[in-house]
């Protein structure tokens, strides 16, 4: 049980962030959980060590160090200037961001997009004069419902897309989730204007051109960024024609991250840049979660339920909270083999995928996603707190859940 209490120690100080005149960052928070679990011997250090994703944190590194090249070079402000031009009030801005990155955030993953929306949507505020409270939580909700309707979106989908059983994956996800996850965005829309309807005017948002800081790290950077959109759509092909390729996101992260590691100059300077922090996170976030698991605790709660687990109600709901509590990747690898083992269908398996991605827009700790944008948008001196992330959050989720449970129950 000790890994329970460490879980909600832990819950609670990202909830307020403060102890005393101490201001604490998620990834010490995550670090802390980590330790205290270690120490007490809720698990060894060899489990800890096989806990921690190598894909995962190669994936995140890679993508990070393609994140920083384009940002200093100012390759991606010049990006941004030609993609948000049109966007002349706040409320077609925030249509961009939500659909803009939504759509993009499934097939370049929601955490690549995640790191490099962040620096780009702050920008914007920054130019435009307004709070970037509203876009962050953008930017947020569109990468998290965006990836829902695409295989590759984000991981917990990829596995259930290589293990569950599912014959086309790319059809089938967009069979059954495209339209609903269409709906959702613009429901998140429509929430936001009623949030923070004070946010919303017509007043005329600047856009002036960005200039290229330097061309040499910005060539380098559009080689890396094209080099990232081609191995994906190679990896698509690989899985629509079947072939037994093993090319995983990983590969392609490190691969399009090359161009900048070997021939920038500036490498050592971009790497040690990165967002560190974050990757502390997400290994000490590993090993927490694994620690709770271990303990068997929300197994056999699941268990004395008596709950059907192949009801897609059941499924939209069970992912939403266990995604909260142990993270909707380790949610998958636990109710992917119960669903297989039970005969569960592709929408059944669909409604997992649906249900562990959505659940990252009720809480912070719902999405890897969001504690990415959280940390690079405190590495700049703004931030989201819990409870502003939960005010909407929640409200935000049921309708989400509303919305796939409707649809998946069409078919």
């Amino acid at each position: 049980m000790i890994s329970i209490i460490v879980l909600l120690i832990v819950f609670v100080l990202i909830a307020v962030r403060q102890l005393g005149n101490i201001r604490l960052q998620i990834w010490q928070i995550m670090l802390f959980g980590a330790l205290a679990v270690l120490l007490t011997r809720e698990i060894s250090p060899m489990e800890a060590l096989k806990s921690i994703n190598p894909d995962v944190m190669l994936f995140l590194f890679g993508v990070f160090v393609i994140g920083q090249a384009l940002e200093e070079s100012g390759y991606l402000s010049h990006l941004s200037y030609l993609f948000f031009r049109r966007a002349k009030s706040t409320s077609r801005l925030i249509l961009l961001v939500l659909f803009g990155m939504g759509v993009l955030s499934a097939f370049l993953m929601n955490d690549t997009l995640a790191i490099i929306g962040t620096p780009v949507v702050l920008s914007l505020a920054a130019k435009n004069g307004f709070q970037p409270k509203i876009l962050l939580l953008s930017l947020a909700f569109a990468v998290t419902t965006g990836s829902v309707m695409s295989p590759i979106g984000n991981p917990q989908n990829l596995l259930i897309a290589i293990n569950g059983n599912i014959a086309n994956p790319f059809v089938t996800f967009l069979k059954f989730l495209l339209l609903p996850t269409m709906v959702n965005l613009f429901m998140t829309y429509l929430l936001l204007r009623l949030f923070y309807g004070g946010h919303f005017h017509e007043k005329l948002l600047n856009h002036d051109p960005e200039p290229i800081k330097d061309s040499r790290l910005a060539n380098l950077s559009k080689v890396s960024l094209i080099s990232l959109f081609v191995l994906v759509l190679a990896k698509i092909t690989t899985v629509l024609l079947s072939l037994d390729v093993d090319f995983k996101l990983t590969y392609i992260a490190l691969a399009s991250a090359l161009p900048i590691i070997i021939f920038s100059p500036r490498r050592f300077g971009i790497i040690r840049r990165i967002d560190w922090f974050t990757l502390v996170f997400f290994a000490a976030m590993f090993v927490l979660m694994e620690s709770v698991w271990q303990s068997g605790f929300f197994q056999s709660v699941m268990n004395a339920m008596h709950l059907s687990l192949t009801s897609v109600s059941v499924i939209l709901g069970i992912s939403v909270i266990l995604s909260q509590l142990i993270s909707n990747v380790p949610l998958v690898a636990l109710y992917l083999p119960m669903l297989n083992h039970l005969g569960a269908s592709a929408k059944e398996m669909i409604a997992l995928a649906a249900g562990s991605t959505i659940a990252g827009n009720l809480s912070i700790l719902g999405a890897a996603s969001n504690v990415i944008i959280i940390q690079n948008a405190e590495k700049r001196g703004e931030t989201i707190t819990f409870l502003e992330f939960v005010k909407i959050g929640v409200p935000l989720t049921v309708v989400n859940l509303l919305v796939y449970w409707l649809f998946l129950s069409l078919f």
